[in-house]
């Protein structure tokens, strides 16, 4: 009582003293001084554990708990005084307790020690027998929770036997361990059915054991749980029957989705009809429509029709119509006044008639093709022909039924209907082109007299591409030409002329092509098949066409005389191929005149090279000509030589004359002196008359005696002269007067001088004539005559002057 009661020692020194002669002492000295560690010391090593406990349970610290539960350095843990405490603790030390701080605490401990099983002996000792906190809410729920995690076996009896534990926190931490049935007794024990029946739907897995707690409870939300548990295990029957009985339509979509999926329309009609008492709902009457048709309940179907409802109609007509119930669709298209999907309807039931005026009420491209294949298909074709007429004004349906003809091999009945399309106001251009095709593959007769009225309606090239498919030759030709291209129209009459060659329309054509390469190509496609009508071709061909080419290409081939007109044509551009071709063409021929002509008229050609191929002609007229291209190249004596030659006297007269040389006409005359032919000697001195030199003429005359043929020479010669000497003299007084009249106002002064004055005469009879003012003559210029000068002329060569004029 001593150390009890007095508070005025050192318990540390007491204890330590009291510890060998009386523990207990000890013990009493180091609680009153709270020698924690002293005292555990002292209890364990004397087997004090009732007292340490009461003292750990008094003292209410955790970290003396951990020390004497677990240990720590200066307490090593002993396994078996921690036995022998809890032992303590369990049996006496806790059950006397009386504060609740203190089994907190103590709890606590335990649960920090991790000694589960411990802590479950202890709240056992204080919950389940008689105590002040066998009630307690969180002990009986720390029970419970140690248990799940301890020895589970255990939690089915403290779920019986508690009674204040939170039972939907317990039954969650049950079922997150795995205890189902402990999940489902805390459930069912406190009546919370729809979360008990959860478990056995979600985690137990039965739904018989469902149905019959369900059974039991007959609650509307129960029967709603099952049913939708039986619905996601596709026990539909049973889970619409569930929710008939809940009276709820409330998950009317997953049921709807889940019957119709399955094909359970019987049970589904069972339940809309349910749902659609409760909820006003579209999508509860549009289902019920579609079951009631996918049952062939029609009048029940009707019924709703004609009611009042808010059913899509239309949707379900559409999906009865998808699955081939077309006495339903019927029905709902009808209701729905939707024309077009009633047409399509009734074709699939086999009445066109009242499908084809349904179409006329719709007006709908869609309904007139499905009408319209479906009359095809049944043959119906003049049914076919009045939807076909409402599709063919609409290029883009063109296309499609004319292959849904033509795969069925309908092809008279596709030309009149398009034929019959061509006079409707909204015909169009794609209309023209396909009956055009149609002619060009199944009727070629008919193909050119509708191009002919209709070319500019059709799409050209689409038509082309079919033409040439179908070996429509003239009526690719015809569609070329109106398309502006000309190059392929004389391209295809080229490679195909047996069947498209008209050489008239040919003509109009080549003219008009750019490639000028189908020029040459036409000329020999010409020359090959139609070799009489080259000239006519090529004079259309004339002003586009490359003359030197053309007569290259025909002098390869030999074939020159087949364009004799054409190079007669062509000269007027007095090209030189052209010139030359005609020239040996006349040649050839020995058209002399036409040469001559040819010649004359276009000198574009090698004059020499035919000149010295003509002069061994063994024709007269063609050395004849060839001596004339020698004068038209100034080449006078090699002409001279070539008419001495064939004695063509004239002609070598007329090239002397010709050539305006004196020494050729002096040479010319000394040829016919020597060649003893006076006649042509006056001749020359006639025609050479103003070339030759008149004291050439008189000596060569005086030498050989041909006085009396150069007599005309001279005596021309000298009315020449005194012609000129008079006129002479009338121009001298003239100016002799005026010079005199203009010298009269000044006198005294000298006149004037007169300058001299050149008389020209034939060449060679003197030169000149000077006349000075006072009448006497000037000195003469070396080789000029003067009358009464002796010696007759100076030669201005200094030679001596012929014989007879010293």
């Amino acid at each position: 009582r001593f150390l009890m009661t007095n508070k005025l020692y050192d318990p540390r020194a007491i204890g330590a003293y009291s510890e060998k002669r009386d523990p207990n002492l000890a013990y009493i000295a180091y609680s009153q001084g709270q020698c924690d560690d002293e005292l555990l010391r002292l209890t364990s090593e004397n087997g004090m554990f009732k007292p340490q406990a009461r003292y750990l349970i008094k003292r209410r610290d955790l970290g003396l708990w951990s020390k004497a539960l677990v240990g720590d350095d200066q307490h090593p843990l002993n396994q078996s005084h921690r036995r022998q405490l809890i032992d303590q603790i369990v049996s006496y030390s806790l059950p006397e307790a009386d504060d609740p701080e203190e089994v907190s605490v103590c709890v606590k401990a335990f649960m920090g020690a991790n000694l589960p099983s411990e802590l479950i002996e202890l709240l056992e000792r204080i919950i389940l027998e008689p105590t002040p906190f066998s009630n307690n809410n969180n002990l009986q729920n720390l029970l419970i929770l140690t248990a799940v995690k301890v020895d589970p076996s255990r939690v089915a009896d403290y779920i019986e036997r508690l009674g204040n534990f939170d039972a939907p926190d317990i039954a969650e931490i049950c079922l997150n361990n795995g205890l189902h049935e402990e999940a489902f007794n805390i459930y069912k024990r406190f009546e919370v059915n729809t979360s008990a029946i959860g478990v056995l739907i979600d985690h137990v897995g039965s739904l018989d054991r469902a149905y019959e707690y369900a059974e039991r409870c007959d609650q509307p939300e129960v029967w709603s749980c099952l049913g939708k548990a039986q619905l996601n295990g596709l026990r539909i029957k049973e889970a619409i029957d569930s929710y008939i009985r809940a009276d709820d339509p409330s998950n009317y979509a997953e049921v709807i989705e889940v019957a119709t999926h399955a094909g359970k329309f019987d049970d589904l009609v069972r339940f809309l009809t349910m749902a659609r008492k409760k909820v006003r709902e579209p999508m509860i009457e549009t289902e019920l429509l579609f079951a009631y048709a996918k049952t062939e309940r029609l009048s029940d179907m009707e019924d709703l029709l004609r009611g009042p409802n808010i059913a899509q109609v239309q949707k379900v007509g559409d999906r009865c119509y998808d699955e081939g119930l077309f006495e339903a669709a019927r029905l709902l298209f009808q209701s729905a006044s939707n024309w077009a999907r009633l047409a399509s309807t009734l074709v699939r039931l086999g009445d066109y008639q009242s499908a084809v005026d349904c179409g006329r009420k719709a007006n709908s491209t869609v309904v007139w093709k499905d009408v319209n294949s479906a009359c095809i298909a049944e043959k119906e074709f003049r049914l076919a022909q009045i939807c076909g007429l409402h599709l063919i004004v609409h290029a883009e349906e063109l296309e499609p039924l004319i292959r849904l003809y033509e795969s069925g091999g309908h092809i008279d009945e596709l030309c009149a209907l398009i034929e019959n399309g061509l006079s409707l106001e909204r015909a169009h251009m794609g209309m023209f082109t396909e009956l055009a095709i149609l002619y060009c593959k199944y009727r070629p007769e008919q193909i050119m007299d509708h191009l002919k009225l209709y070319w500019s309606r059709v799409n050209i090239p689409k038509v082309i591409r079919a033409c040439e498919n179908a070996h429509l030759w003239p009526e690719l030709v015809f569609l070329y030409v109106h398309y502006d291209e000309f190059d392929n129209a004389a391209q295809t009459i080229i490679s195909h002329s047996a069947d498209a060659w008209e050489h008239a329309s040919f003509k109009d054509i080549i003219v008009k092509v750019s490639n000028v390469e189908l020029y040459y190509k036409a000329l020999r496609f010409y020359l090959k098949e139609q070799p009489l009508l080259l000239n006519d071709l090529l004079n259309a061909m004339m002003p586009r066409i490359d003359h030197t080419r053309v007569v290259s290409m025909f002098l390869k081939s030999d074939n020159i005389p087949l364009v004799s007109k054409y190079l007669v044509a062509a000269q007027a551009s007095n090209n030189k191929a052209v010139n030359e071709a005609y020239n040996d063409l006349l040649i050839e021929e020995e058209d002399y005149v036409g040469l001559r002509n040819s010649i004359d008229n276009h000198d574009n050609f090698d004059a020499i090279g035919l000149a010295q191929r003509l002069e061994k002609h063994e024709l007269l007229e063609f050395r004849r000509i060839a001596a004339h291209l020698y004068n038209q190249a100034k080449r006078w004596r090699q002409s001279l030589a070539l008419s001495k030659k064939d004695k063509l006297y004239k002609d070598a007269m007329t090239t002397a004359r010709v050539s305006e040389s004196t020494e050729i006409a002096e040479d010319l005359l000394r040829y016919f002196v020597e060649s003893g032919n006076p006649s042509c000697f006056s001749a020359c001195l006639f025609t050479c008359y103003d070339l030759v030199r008149s004291d050439v003429v008189m000596e060569l005359a005086w030498r050989h005696g041909l006085t009396n043929e150069a007599m005309p020479y001279f005596i021309n010669l000298v009315r020449e002269y005194q012609t000129k000497v008079d006129t002479l003299t009338t121009e001298l007084s003239d100016l002799k007067s005026k010079v005199e009249r203009s010298a009269g106002g000044a006198p005294g002064m000298p006149a004037p001088s007169v300058g001299q004055n050149q008389l020209l005469g034939p060449a060679g009879f003197g030169g000149r004539l000077m006349i000075a003012h006072s009448g006497s003559p000037a000195p003469a210029a070396p080789g000029t005559f003067m009358p009464g000068q002796q010696g007759g002329m100076a030669p201005p060569n200094g030679n001596p002057p012929p014989f007879g004029f010293q």
